[in-house]
């Protein structure tokens, strides 16, 4: 699979100390007592609103599959299809479009409250069924008896605004999943713009039913620090879903989720889960642009992965905010029982190559 990348090449006028160094992967470590149990590969791409490579680890030519790390992208058809007035939408409804939630009453509820004012209900989503991620949110749905809905669907948010923005354009509602569909056309578009891609090969299927184009790591970094460039003002809509994520993140992801967790902590970043050991990033106040995949698909690794990233890059500043995340910086490995067995952490040899690649 191919796809036109072009951001082809590593400008000479570039500091040598953030010149990419080359191919070797950040490896995460998985501990089980005092041996390494497993070992996951994480490729990883920093850019620079130009086009310019800030940190490359791995293979950042080789499309993947964003998942859900492009939901603020596919949120901008959103805002600029004319549903915010029309449906009286505000910064709760755009969060939620840009989220990967946790099923928790309060994701829920608006999201069934926000169905409702466009007048439709949840069987007008595309993506099914699956219990909330959220414990308690589950074992309380088990409790009433009844199984969750379609709006129980992490990515319900991001399908309630596909279907308000289809609404607001004036196109048929129904088949907004499809490829074909114009709301999908135009998020291909896009995507082509922002992540400066040419041409966009035929996409897969995302695990809530929608459309998702492969793209180079290096190409989905740029579009996050384009993204958080025009945040800063020049483009109204990125502005409008960068201060509704920045505002709600509890609704980006809920309780105890990374996304969430970073920008509570850091308002300047905003972070977005994808399936399979993916994760993006917009850093607002360094116009930085992160994009990385564990090869093998381990969130537990794409974690830990970013955050090292975002500490390299000086992101969490002197403050209490790295503080705030002492946890996810140091995951544990536990039994069932509960006791401590073991760790993940990055590897030796990748810190050192990480501290190499320091924008100084």
């Amino acid at each position: 699979m191919q796809t036109d990348r072009r951001v082809t090449a590593i400008p000479s006028s570039l500091p040598a100390n953030t010149a990419p160094s080359g191919a070797a992967p950040l490896a995460v470590e998985v501990w089980r007592g005092a041996e390494v149990e497993s070992e996951h590969l994480v490729d990883v791409s920093v850019m620079d609103a130009n086009g310019r490579p800030v940190m490359v680890f791995g293979d950042v030519d080789r499309p993947v599959y964003p998942r859900s790390a492009i939901k603020p992208f596919q949120a901008l058809r959103l805002v600029r299809s004319g549903a915010i007035d029309r449906f009286n939408l505000g910064d709760e409804q755009i969060a939620l479009a840009c989220a990967s939630h946790a099923g928790e009453p309060r994701h829920v509820g608006r999201v069934v409250a926000w169905l409702d004012r466009i007048g439709l209900d949840e069987t007008a989503l595309a993506c099914g069924p699956h219990p909330p991620s959220n414990r308690a949110a589950a074992e309380a749905l088990i409790k009433t008896g009844q199984g969750p809905g379609r709006v129980h669907n992490n990515c319900s948010g991001k399908h309630t605004g596909l279907l308000s923005a289809a609404l607001a354009f004036e196109f048929e509602h129904a088949g907004y999943d499809d490829p074909a569909h114009p709301l999908q056309q135009m998020i291909e578009e896009d995507l082509r713009q922002w992540c400066e891609v040419g041409h966009l090969p035929k996409p897969g299927i995302d695990g809530c039913g929608l459309p998702n184009w492969p793209l180079p790591l290096a190409n989905l970094a740029l579009g996050f620090a384009k993204f958080a460039r025009a945040a800063a003002g020049p483009d109204p809509a990125v502005a409008t879903i960068a201060a509704a994520m920045r505002r709600h993140p509890e609704l980006v992801a809920g309780d105890g989720r990374l996304c969430t967790t970073i920008m509570r902590a850091v308002p300047g970043v905003l972070a977005k889960t994808g399936a399979e050991g993916v994760y993006g990033a917009a850093l607002l106040e360094a116009g930085f642009g992160v994009a990385l995949k564990v090869r093998d698909g381990a969130t537990r690794a794409s974690r830990l992965a970013l955050l090292k990233v975002l500490e390299a890059l000086r992101i969490f500043g002197e403050g209490n905010a790295q503080q705030s995340l002492a946890a996810e910086f140091e995951p544990k490995l536990s039994n069932f029982a509960g006791s401590r067995v073991g760790h993940l952490q990055l590897s030796e040899g990748s810190l050192e190559r990480l501290h190499d690649r320091l924008p100084r």
